[in-house]
Order: C-alpha cells, then structure tokens, then sequence
C-alpha cells in the first residue's frame, strides 16, 4: 500500500533482540569476546530472536521513544554431547571395583572383605553421561552412581597395572570372568565427578549446571550480578548499569525454588527511564552485555545451552500511515 503523506502514527511497539547458545554448544563457541552485543546481528535469526529487519537501524524512516529497558533471561535445563566420537571426554583412573557386598576385589578377581583393593578401573565419560551420572549420584542415598565393570566406558586394570580384557590370556581372563560372576561395579561418588569435570577444563560444566541443588546459585543471578548492561545511541552512551538493574518483568515465576526469574512477570517490575530515549531515523543503536572480571568470564563462556538472553526495549514506534 502506498504511504498516506504527511500523517504518521505512533503505535506502542518493543523491540527485541537476543543472544542465542544452541543446545549442547557453549557460549565461548558462539562468543569469543566478553561483550554480548544486541541489535548488531540479526541477520539469520527467527522473530522469536529478533523483531529488527536491519543491523543497529530502525526500518525505513521511523523512530523510536524507548521508555525501558529489560534483559530476560531464560531458564531451560541445559543439553550436554553424548557423541563419544565427538567433543572432550571426562576420565578418571584408579578407582576401586566393589562387589555387592560393599568388598572391594583382590588381584585374583575375588571380592576380599578387609583387604586391599587389587582391581581397579579406569572410567572415560562423554560429557553427557557425566552429567547424568553426578545427578544419579545426587540423588542416591549413598551419593554415589554405580558403573558396570562390562561397560564400554570401563577399563580394568590388575595391580601391576595390566589391563583385563576378554582377550587376555589366563590367569587374567579368569580374573574378567570372575568380576562378571560376582557383578562387580565402579561406584562414582560426586567428589569422583566433580574431579572428573574439573578436568574437562574449557569444556568443564559450571557448578550451577552440574549440581543446579547445591546452593551455589543459578545462571540466571550469575549473569545478572556479573555484568554490566549498555545501551548506546548514535555511539553516545546513554545507560550503563550493572544488568540487575534492569529486571525482566517477564517470564515463568514459582515460590517452590525449581527455577528462577530476573524480577517478578509483570511489565510494570521493569526499570523505566527517567526520560524517554528517542532514537531518530537512520541512528545506529545497541546494547552491550559486558563481563568485566576475567576469572568470572571465564566461567561464563563455559556455559552450555540451550539459553536466550534477550534484550528489549520497550516503548513507540512513529511510522509512516499505509
């Protein structure tokens, strides 16, 4: 439709972008500075990641009266590789096989109450399996996950330190024969996983999404009271405050602790500007999202998606009348 001249209206019209980490990935993969930019990129991304058409510009000749800012940030339980052809793999070695009985084995492949442990294991994880494990482990009533000797990701070792396969020739094979017989297991404590992830190094899971139970906090309070959150105009800064100060007023929200919000879901539980910010036709605008401390950033990077970080800025929209 052709534009009505000389009349133009203004319609109450957010706009948004947002910081994608796609499942299983991690945010240094998709980020490699420590700034998260906003309204820069948009090109390739759905409507439920942007509403911007063109980079750091309003569409055609409008302009925009923002009244607030919000960050949302979203809560979803984070995806881990399982590929074990694929990715970094968490190991751990020397670890006790233990018959049902609580025993540990001897050399001769005999679970021996009181003795020394002869057999031990080496374990070699996907991320994804460690994960799974430590929760299993978390939620046993003894904290530990139980591994079977037969698994793939097992290797058994004699206290000369040779490996036990099924193509050993005896007396090792007997030894592999007993530990079936007797279903003997590697039993992981979390303090065994926790070695095992922290060896991972980059690749390393945060402790919020290893053990989100702990008390250690969420992601969600770790982004919001490490950064510092920027809106520039025209390269002016116009904003620049730590990100808990804008509130996303948006969003699930529960009293029972299973997950977290930024603030309470109303669109009043958001910061406003004192005055509104008008950005004018053909201006560059952008948020920045920045990690200041480098240990912290560090940290960060590591974490695995899926998440969206949104930022919106709400307020008019003045366009031309069609």
């Amino acid at each position: 439709m052709a534009v009505v001249q000389g009349i133009r209206e203004k319609v109450h019209l957010p706009l948004y972008d947002s910081f994608t980490i796609d499942p299983e990935k991690q945010l240094f993969e998709q980020e490699k500075t420590g700034i998260l930019k906003f309204f820069v990129n948009v090109q390739g991304k759905t409507k439920l990641e942007t509403n911007l058409q063109s980079a750091s510009l309003l569409p055609h000749y409008n302009t925009f009266e923002a009244r607030a800012m919000r960050v949302v940030i979203s809560d979803l339980p984070p995806e881990f590789p399982d590929d074990p052809d694929k990715g970094a793999k968490a190991s751990i070695d020397e670890i006790d096989v233990t018959a049902e009985n609580g025993n540990l084995f001897g050399d001769d492949g005999n679970p021996n109450a009181g003795l020394g442990a002869g057999i031990t294991a080496s374990v070699e994880l996907t991320i994804g399996r460690m994960a799974q494990l430590f929760e299993e482990a978390a939620n046993s009533e003894d904290g530990t996950a139980e591994v079977d000797v037969d698994d793939d990701d097992v290797t058994l070792f004699n206290i000369a330190g040779n490996e036990i396969t099924a193509a050993s020739v005896p007396p090792l094979a007997t030894v592999l024969t007993n530990l079936f017989t007797a279903n003997a297991f590697v039993a992981l404590t979390k303090a065994d996983l926790e070695e095992m992830n922290d060896g991972l190094k980059k690749a390393a899971i945060p402790k919020e999404q290893l053990d989100r139970n702990n008390g250690s906090g969420t992601l969600i309070g770790k982004l919001v009271y490490n950064t510092v959150t920027s809106l520039f105009v025209g390269e002016k800064v116009m904003i620049s405050m730590p990100t808990w100060f804008f509130p996303a007023g948006a969003g699930p929200y529960s009293e029972t602790g299973k997950f977290t919000t930024h603030g309470e879901p109303s669109p009043s539980a958001t910061f406003r500007f004192a005055e509104p910010i008008y950005i004018d036709k053909q201006q560059n605008f952008r948020v920045e999202i920045e990690v200041p401390d480098a240990e912290v950033l560090k940290d960060i990077q590591k974490i695995y998606g899926p998440m969206n970080i949104w930022v919106v800025l709400d307020g008019y929209m003045t366009r031309d009348v069609q």
